[in-house]
């Protein structure tokens, strides 16, 4: 790649995931070129790649998050169904036991867009690059920032090798790409806050709460009458029961296969091995549902187990001092227990709000990057609050456990998700948040307070709520 002959309508993103992908989509209204580095040599198709390993994992992504990449890729939720994705009404096509019991399958209040993430990845990034003003520079790796403290002109590169596998001479080479704005999308690995210490910035304020949590996934064939309209199966932890956290999701995904991810928090995590997997999700769940649906369907795949599930927030909002154009997103900004489905919704979200503040205050205008800082922080905060408030609770994971908040706020969400197994009204203001279309403020209305404070109005389920045709097509008696 030249270097771009006017670097101050250039704009460059570091990472080309799903967060990369959608920023770089949402800077191409404001910048003449936006460059995307990626370190690995991306496929062109839905295939693996080496640095995103937890592709091999359940991902969902929630109407919140669907809704924001639609409005910077119309027509985007069409090409995903047409490449094989599903959608899934939630609650209608959700049998899942929460922490205070089974919820009813209530109509549609949002739905989910189920897709293995090599598939959603692909078609992200066919969509975006197909842009003219945007270019994938693959095969590249980000070193450093440009600059000073107080703004970033650029960032520093090295070619790793060619794309396609072939001798690269340039293999090594360190070299300076200007830009007028940088974005790290670079994910759970980002350097940036040691790159602004390099430019003479403070260190910034870090929180970490790890519940500990392995997950294990693999893919499986499901039964031949099971490969299509078969509802997502999810059986959650009860956090505050003092046991160890195991959960399991089955999700249908494209080709009538099903991803099933199993996790377990410290003292019952599962394990790689693959004749283990049927094991832990009968016998070590709080239902046998997955298992039993699982001994009748037939493995693609070994078993893939990560560790890498900490909930980590890095504050760059609050830094006294922030360089003019340079910004982080994704899970480079916050990075959530993948328990709760929500880091690609609140990629899509940062992308939107990176977008509307660069509209609403001007390309190149001053103080422009720490409006788009703290815009983008207000997706990822809100993902982060649902996280940790559930995580907290397990032993280990900060230093000090819960605050007094953290129990209170606790008690009352735990009254709300016993009333949503009753209550189609309290479920779907519940779904309103985890969906991330609506922020938490809709669960202390007055109506929704007295409604908890009621309970629920039907009595509670005894087991899963499959319907006798669900339970047939899958061999279940």
């Amino acid at each position: 790649m030249s270097e771009p002959a006017n670097p101050a309508r250039t704009a460059v993103v570091l990472g080309g995931s799903h967060a990369g992908m959608l920023v770089a989509r949402a800077l191409s209204g404001f910048a003449d070129r936006v460059v995307v580095i990626e370190r690995d040599a991306l496929p062109d198709g839905p295939a693996p790649r080496r640095g995103l390993p937890q592709a091999r994992h359940a991902h969902m992504l929630w109407s919140g998050g669907v809704r924001a990449v639609e409005e910077l890729l119309p027509g985007v939720t069409e090409a995903l169904l047409d490449a094989g994705a599903r959608r899934s009404p939630v609650t209608t096509d959700m049998v899942v036991l929460g922490p205070r019991g089974w919820f009813r399958r209530w109509p549609e209040s949002h739905h989910v867009i189920l897709a293995g993430r090599d598939l959603l990845d692909a078609t992200v990034r066919d969509l975006v690059l197909a842009d003219e003003r945007i270019e994938l520079l693959a095969g590249t790796e980000a070193t450093g920032l440009v600059g000073d403290a107080g703004a970033v002109t650029g960032v520093r590169v090295r070619t790793r090798g060619a794309a396609d596998g072939r001798e690269d001479t340039a293999a090594g080479v360190e070299r300076t790409v200007s830009a007028a704005l940088v974005v790290d999308a670079t994910g759970r690995g980002s350097r940036a806050g040691g790159w602004l210490q390099a430019l003479g910035l403070p260190e910034v304020e870090r929180r970490e709460v790890d519940s500990g949590l392995a997950y294990a996934s693999r893919l499986y064939l499901a039964p031949e009458r099971a490969r299509s309209g078969y509802p997502i199966v999810n059986v959650q932890p009860d956090p505050r029961d003092g046991r160890p956290g195991r959960a399991g999701f089955l999700l249908p995904i494209e080709d009538g296969r099903w991803i099933v991810t199993l996790n377990g928090t410290r003292g019952g995590e599962p394990t790689a091995d693959n004749d283990d997997f049927v094991r832990f999700a009968r016998e070590e769940l709080r239902h046998p549902v997955i298992g039993e649906l699982l001994e009748r369907a037939e493995p693609l795949s070994d078993v893939s187990l990560t560790r890498a599930t900490v909930n980590r927030r890095s504050f760059y909002e609050r830094m006294a001092a922030w360089p003019e154009s340079f910004a982080v997103v994704g899970d480079a900004l916050a990075a959530y227990n993948p328990l709760y489905g929500h880091g690609l919704a609140v990629a899509a979200q940062s992308a939107v709000a990176l977008r509307d503040a660069v509209r609403r205050h001007g390309w190149g205008s001053a103080g422009l990057s720490r409006r788009v800082q703290r815009a983008v922080a207000r997706p990822a905060g809100a993902a982060w609050d649902l996280a940790v408030g559930q995580d907290v609770f397990y032993p280990g994971a900060t230093e000090t456990g819960p605050t007094l908040r953290d129990r209170i706020l606790a008690a009352y969400v735990g009254r709300l998700m016993l009333t949503a197994t009753g209550s189609g009204r309290i479920a779907r203001r519940v779904t309103d948040v985890t969906s991330l279309e609506r922020g938490p403020q809709v669960l202390l209305t007055p109506t929704v307070l007295l409604a908890a404070t009621a309970g629920p109005l039907k009595r509670p389920l005894t087991g899963p709520p499959l319907t006798p045709s669900e339970r047939e097509r899958a061999g279940l008696r």
